[in-house]
C-alpha cells in the first residue's frame, strides 16, 4: 500500500476523528486501518480521506469519515458484537464496523453496489461481512436479534420492524428527518421499553424502501 494514503489516513483520524471528540479506541483504530481510498473510484483516490463525502456512483455517497466514526462510537461495540447495517454503499462503514464486531450483515438495494462492494469485500478478506441484496428497510429478519443496526441513509422515521430485531441492551443509529436534513437519532432497546437521545443534525441521501422514502 502506497505510504501516501497511510499518511493521509493517519492524518484524517488526528485532524477530523480524535480532534473533533471520538474517544473509543477501537474506532480510532479501525479508522486507522481501513484503506478508504479502495472504496472510492480510482480517479478520486487522492480525495479519500478529505473532511466531506463523495459520491460513489447511482446517486449514493460514501460518508464523510467524521459521521462514519461518530456513528459507530455511537453504537458501542463489542467484539461478540453482531451488526445489522442498512445501506451497503461503498462498503466502507460495514469494514470499519467488521475491525470491532464479530460478524456484520449489510444489506444494499442497489445491484450495481451490491455486486462491486462483494467483491471488494472479497479481495480485502473481510470474512466476517455476510451481504444481502434487498429492501434494507425491512431489515433482515433470518439472522435477527442484533446487537446494533445502524442505518446510512436519512428516513422520514424510525422504521418499527428494525427496533423489533434489536436484542435486549441492543443499539440503533439512524439519521431521520425529512429529505433535505436529519437528526441522528440513538436508540436504546431494554425491559424497560425503548429510549431515544438526538446526536445532532447530520444530511444523508434518502432510506429509500417499503418503511422509508418511496421512489419518485
Amino acid at each position: 500500500m502506497p505510504v501516501k494514503y497511510q499518511r493521509l489516513r493517519n492524518e484524517m483520524v488526528t485532524k477530523q476523528i480524535i480532534a473533533r471528540g471520538i474517544s473509543d479506541p477501537r474506532v480510532i483504530s479501525a479508522m486507522r486501518t481501513v484503506p478508504r481510498h479502495l472504496f472510492v473510484s480510482e480517479a478520486m483516490m487522492d480525495q479519500a480521506y478529505g473532511d466531506f463525502p463523495l459520491p460513489i456512483g447511482e446517486q449514493q455517497t460514501i460518508s464523510q469519515p467524521y459521521i462514519v466514526a461518530e456513528m459507530t462510537q455511537a453504537l458501542q461495540l463489542n467484539p461478540d458484537d453482531r451488526v445489522l447495517e442498512i445501506g451497503t454503499g461503498s462498503g466502507y462503514q460495514a469494514a470499519v464496523l467488521a475491525q470491532i464486531a464479530y460478524r456484520v450483515y449489510t444489506v444494499e438495494r442497489i445491484h450495481s453496489l451490491y455486486t462491486r462492494t462483494r467483491k471488494l469485500f472479497d479481495q480485502l478478506r473481510y470474512h466476517n461481512i455476510v451481504t444481502r441484496y434487498s429492501d434494507g428497510t425491512t431489515g433482515w429478519k433470518e439472522h435477527s436479534p442484533y446487537d446494533a443496526i445502524i442505518v446510512t441513509a436519512g428516513a422520514p422515521e424510525i422504521p418499527a420492524v428494525l427496533v423489533n430485531q434489536l436484542a435486549m441492551g441492543g443499539r440503533l443509529v439512524i439519521p431521520v428527518g425529512d429529505r433535505h436534513t436529519q437528526d441522528l437519532i440513538k436508540l436504546v432497546r431494554d425491559e424497560q421499553g425503548v429510549h431515544q437521545s438526538n446526536l445532532g443534525g447530520c444530511r444523508f441521501v434518502k432510506l429509500i424502501g417499503e418503511h422509508g422514502w418511496r421512489e419518485r
